[in-house]
């Protein structure tokens, strides 16, 4: 044991006091960037531009400020202004031989915002902002505005470069800060983007309805495909419902209203605004905010809105009767919703000095409570955006409980032999080329089938009678139905989301089903679910329509087939010219044909006739929509389809 203490060798000479090194100022900052701004990358760079547009926000937030400045010059150097009250100018009552500016300028951990005296609610809380910035940059100039004087001091990498100084007088009000990146940190390739500043000063304008953002940019910094503009005025009083119209211009939405509204919170305990839509495309997002400051990562006010909304609709459900409702999960509400949520609250916590996430334990509460008491007033004054928006959502519910069954169901199944159902006849061929999948109605034509088909080449499933239609079904019972799962099992490839074109068994996929209105029935359904379960199936042009005869018509040894009754008159007329004794026989089903029958006329590729489903570009909105009028949930559309197309069913021969 008295080896762990003998003396390890010298790695590194000796260790004492000497070693210590202390950085004074704001020495550490540009030692270590990455440790105040996340790095020394184009992102990081931005922060510094957006460190200094929160002092100005958190002005305007705070009720002095109604006009923020953003301009970007030719020399990459960014200005922003404010008309607030302006730094104070005064001596620090502790720095004595510097000026409070100066302190704030060159000391971390220095501001007016750690109390509630001057800022009730503010964005930067870290006292670092601007000193990490002028620590960044290789020269920062300020400018005041005070009881009618012009204030100005320089700084370089972090250092007053000049003591402050009257250089005039004005009648303006607020603080200029100008300041250029330091090319020694973030190199000489980086620079400001105008089109992400641009982003950056619009997005504060629709976050504070209160404040007017002047963006100016030198035009010479403009790609030609760029579309931002070169200067403009950005006020928005609508602010965040504003922001959602301009992202949802175009796009039809689940609510024909979207949820919005605001709150301020009791005993002056800050502020909840809030806009949400759902759209029908399901591509949402989620924008949060506190005290203006974007948080990408969510935290703690993320968490209050997902179960404020997930409570509120789950109690409306319950107090409609609809058991459904309480398998809705939050990410089943907010996962393709476009959503802003912007919080103001004293004293905000931050992880890290880049603010990506907020980790205020109260600001879960306070949002949840706000949330859900006005989505419960929104959701029980509204019933039929209500009952639209429940009726999305469990529908998303159910395809993300099957999307689960299904993984378990592959975990499970993983290191299993393929097994596939025990009424599939399959054919000899391993590959897809080249072969054929009929799906055909009973038990009967399925044994006729068998029969005629090639069996190299052709497979045969049978069905039994007419499927589940997944226009109105939910996902739990197009799971648990076992036609339609013997269906997908035999195709091999899967359904919706998880559809590959690679695993599908067969070239051809063949509907044949009676030539009757049974049969059409029943393929309509087939060919809903295809639609709807495996859309690229049908785009690929793997879906077919067999055509089966519904009338034979002989005279002695010659006979002929008729897939309706004028082309059986025609028949009649052209080949026996209504002469002798003619035979017409009407098939009530495939199973009544023998299996020659059903080779020679519907199943043989040198004789028979297909028909591919197709849903051209142009129709696929038209044929979405007659879908769902049709084969959807309320008989109320396919009753109104009736009545409008009524004189068209004379037409029908059928």
């Amino acid at each position: 044991m008295s080896d762990l203490f003998q003396q390890a060798p010298k790695r590194g000479g000796d260790y004492s006091a000497k070693d210590i090194e202390v950085l004074e100022g704001l020495e550490p900052v540009r030692r270590r960037p990455g440790m105040y701004v996340g790095g020394t990358d184009d992102r990081a760079l931005h922060h510094l531009a957006a460190e200094v547009l929160d002092n100005a926000m958190d002005e305007a937030v705070a009720g002095h400020a109604s006009r923020i400045e953003m301009e970007l010059s030719a020399n990459g150097e960014l200005t922003i202004r404010d008309n607030g009250r302006g730094i104070p100018i005064d001596k620090h009552p502790r720095y004595k031989d510097k000026t409070a500016l100066e302190v704030i300028l060159t000391t971390l951990h220095s501001g007016g915002k750690f109390s509630n005296k001057v800022y009730h609610t503010a964005g930067g809380l870290h006292g670092v902002g601007i000193s990490v910035v002028n620590a960044l940059s290789d020269y920062l100039s300020v400018e005041v505005y005070r009881d009618k004087t012009t204030w100005t001091q320089s700084f370089e990498r972090g250092k007053a470069k000049t003591k402050l100084k009257k250089s005039g007088t004005t009648n303006k009000r607020g603080t200029s800060v100008t300041f250029h990146p330091d090319p020694e940190i973030f190199g000489n390739k980086l620079s400001f983007q105008p089109a992400r500043l641009y982003r950056m000063a619009r997005s504060k304008a629709y976050l504070f309805r209160g404040v007017e953002i002047r963006w100016r940019c030198d035009a010479s910094l403009l790609k030609d495909n760029d579309d931002t503009p070169d200067k403009e005025s950005l006020h928005f009083p609508g602010g965040l419902s504003d922001f959602l119209a301009l992202n949802l211009d175009g796009r039809g939405t689940v609510t024909a209203e979207p949820f919005v509204g605001q709150a301020t919170l009791p005993g002056d305990k800050g502020r909840v605004e809030w806009a949400i839509a759902w759209p029908q495309d399901g591509r949402g997002f989620i924008n949060s905010y506190c005290n203006t400051v974007p948080t990408p990562g969510g935290g703690t006010h993320e968490s209050g809105l997902r179960t404020g909304l997930t409570k509120a609709l789950r109690a409306y459900g319950d107090m409609v009767n609809n058991r459904r409702a309480s398998q809705i999960a939050p990410d089943d509400v907010l996962g393709s919703a476009c959503a802003m949520l912007s919080v103001f609250i004293p004293e905000p916590e931050f992880q890290g000095q880049t603010k990506e996430r907020l980790s205020s334990p109260q600001a879960s509460r306070i949002v949840e409570t706000t949330i859900k008491d006005h989505f419960d007033h929104w959701l029980s004054g509204a019933p039929d955006m209500a009952d639209a928006l429940l009726a999305d959502v469990i529908g998303r519910a159910e395809e993300r409980l099957r999307k689960r069954q299904e993984r378990e169901v592959n975990r499970k199944s993983a290191t299993r032999k393929l097994r596939l159902p025990g009424k599939l006849a399959d054919c000899s061929n391993s590959g897809p080329d080249g072969t054929e999948l009929f799906i055909v109605e009973g038990d009967s034509a399925g044994g006729s089938a068998k029969q005629a088909r090639d069996r190299k080449t052709q497979a045969v499933l049978p069905l039994r009678g007419k499927i589940l239609n997944v226009a109105s079904a939910s996902s739990a019972k197009i799971g648990a139905n076992q036609e339609l799962m013997d269906l997908i099992q035999a195709l091999g490839c899967g359904r919706s989301e998880r559809y590959s074109e690679d695993a599908l068994r067969y070239d051809k996929v063949v509907i044949m089903t009676d030539a009757d209105v049974d049969g059409a029935h029943i393929a309509s359904l087939l060919m809903t679910f295809f639609y709807r379960e495996m859309p690229d199936l049908i785009e690929n042009g793997h879906l077919y329509l067999a055509l089966p005869p519904l009338y034979r018509v002989s005279q002695g040894a010659k006979s002929f087939y008729a897939s309706n009754e004028a082309e059986r008159d025609q028949l009649i007329e052209k080949e026996f010219n209504g002469r002798g004794k003619i035979e017409v026989s009407r098939f009530k089903g495939l199973g009544e044909m023998t299996p020659v029958q059903l080779r020679d006329t519907t199943m043989n590729p040198d004789k028979r006739t297909l028909l591919r489903v197709e849903v051209s570009g142009d129709e696929a909105k038209r044929t979405d929509k007659l879908v769902e009028h049709l084969m959807g949930r309320k008989p109320e559309l396919r009753f109104k389809f009736i009545q409008e197309h009524a004189d068209e069913a004379g037409a029908l021969d059928i």
